[in-house]
């Protein structure tokens, strides 16, 4: 969204002049590090105004900053169209409206007499809102002001104290549009009963973009992105040593998230997939290319890898234990250890006397290591890092041989390794050290 003139000339005019130009629903998430300012950054969790409510303290003159620092931003997208003093003037409304709001919901949080949690939710999804609602209007005024005629469809709710489903607000929004007539921009964010960030947190854009198409089912449904959806991370083999993956299915979709390359969040694919609705992901920056067509049912007709890929940010724990051999049900308490505390894993290897289980780094927390210790002999944590070879048809005789000699040539130590009977990820454990140097032996030997 902050590379606007690119999504003007690429996606939105691009070979479409007329009625063309109608027909479709952009979902628009907020413009680069808007989102950071008013929650937490992302990346490195520097606090916003969200910190400030969370701590009970002041948070109005930092909510004026964002307002101060958007109406900056506005002046980038002036030379594309936009009106200056009108987005200016909604931006700053809808955040003094924001502030009334979590005025009162500061006040009912310092009385003690309700339950916090509720209350710093509801202070996250109005500030979350904002960022949507300040990038979808501005796109619908630089559309209007170029001759297009573009709808806003906000669906963050600021305007209306309906006690909506999100199902429900989507449906509402888009019964009596016109599609053949209007350009519809659609704020990321969607306010509903149930919270649309209870579940997503900061990916509910894709969630409403999901809940949309199953609304109003798309002859397809387009995720653009500043990157192809790649056969490897060419900031790691090379733009010369991977392509886009070109077609693939949404199991395999799923196997990309499930390790952090998400090409959208599972829980966003599912309604998209069960609805047979085809899923587009395209470079926003080469609108020639095609991209790539995730489908339902599709399987490669060659037998072959589509993407290598992986994840260094995660530690392998191995749980060894002499009365785990031939234990009923033993697998069985170790799992509701990690139910317990919220953490689940991405790998799973098992012996007679040892279970190994991969984790984010991230959930690695002393309350998990302590009630794994409390119950089993012996507890080791290591810093790992996983590849895998993903893809629709990949169920090749000695392709596991061919991948295990590559790194073995790289001269990698394979710590662990491990698929599923459907032979859509073969997945390998190695150090963490080790990652970038798996990723292009094996991008070498099979891509």
């Amino acid at each position: 969204m902050t590379a606007f003139a690119e999504v003007l000339d690429n996606i939105i005019f691009h070979g479409r002049e007329g009625q063309a130009l109608y027909n479709r629903i952009f979902v628009v998430s907020a413009y680069a590090n808007v989102t950071n300012w008013l929650l937490e950054n992302k990346k490195t969790g520097a606090p916003g105004v969200y910190h400030r409510i969370t701590e009970h303290q002041e948070f109005r003159v930092a909510l004026q900053e964002v307002a101060a620092k958007l109406q900056e931003l506005n002046k980038a997208y002036e030379p594309l169209g936009l009106d200056l003093a009108v987005a200016d003037a909604f931006i700053q409304q809808r955040i003094n409206q924001a502030q009334t709001t979590l005025e009162s919901l500061t006040n009912v949080l310092a009385s003690g007499y309700v339950n916090s949690t509720n209350i710093l939710q509801a202070a996250r999804e109005i500030l979350a809102s904002l960022g949507e609602a300040h990038s979808a209007f501005n796109s619908v005024n630089i559309l209007q002001n170029r001759g297009v005629n573009a709808t806003l469809i906000d669906l963050s709710g600021f305007d209306d104290a309906q006690a909506l489903t999100i199902d429900e607000r989507i449906r509402q929004a888009f019964a009596d549009i016109d599609f053949a007539r209007t350009v519809c921009i659609a704020t990321g964010y969607t306010k509903g009963t149930e919270g649309i960030m209870r579940e997503f947190d900061r990916g509910y854009s894709e969630v409403t973009f999901s809940k949309i198409a199953v609304a109003v089912r798309p002859q397809e449904a387009i995720i653009h992105k500043e990157y192809h959806l790649s056969s490897a991370d060419p900031n790691l083999v090379g733009v010369d040593h991977c392509h886009p993956i070109g077609f693939t299915n949404y199991d395999v979709a799923d196997q990309l998230a499930d390790v952090g390359m998400e090409a959208i969040h599972p829980k966003a694919s599912k309604p998209l997939e069960i609805n047979a609705i085809d899923l587009r992901i395209k470079n926003t920056f080469e609108p020639e290319h095609p991209g790539t067509l995730i489908t339902r049912d599709f399987v490669s007709p060659d037998k072959h890898v589509e993407v290598i890929t992986g994840t260094d940010k995660v530690v392998m724990i191995d749980i060894h234990d002499p009365l785990m051999v031939g234990a009923a049900g033993f697998d069985l308490h170790l799992m509701q250890v990690f139910f317990d505390l919220g953490v689940s894993y991405i790998f799973k290897a098992t012996s007679a006397n040892s279970i190994s289980l991969l984790i984010w780094q991230k959930d690695l927390k002393p309350a998990l290591v302590a009630a794994l210790e409390a119950k089993y002999e012996n507890i080791t944590v290591e810093d790992a890092a996983l590849v895998c070879l993903i893809g629709s048809n990949i169920d090749e005789p000695g392709l596991l041989a061919r991948a295990a000699g590559a790194l073995a040539e790289a001269g990698i130590n394979i710590r662990s390794a491990g698929f599923a009977l459907r032979k859509v990820n073969i997945q390998f454990i190695v150090g963490r050290e080790e990652y970038k140097p798996s990723i292009i032996a094996l991008n070498k030997a099979l891509g």
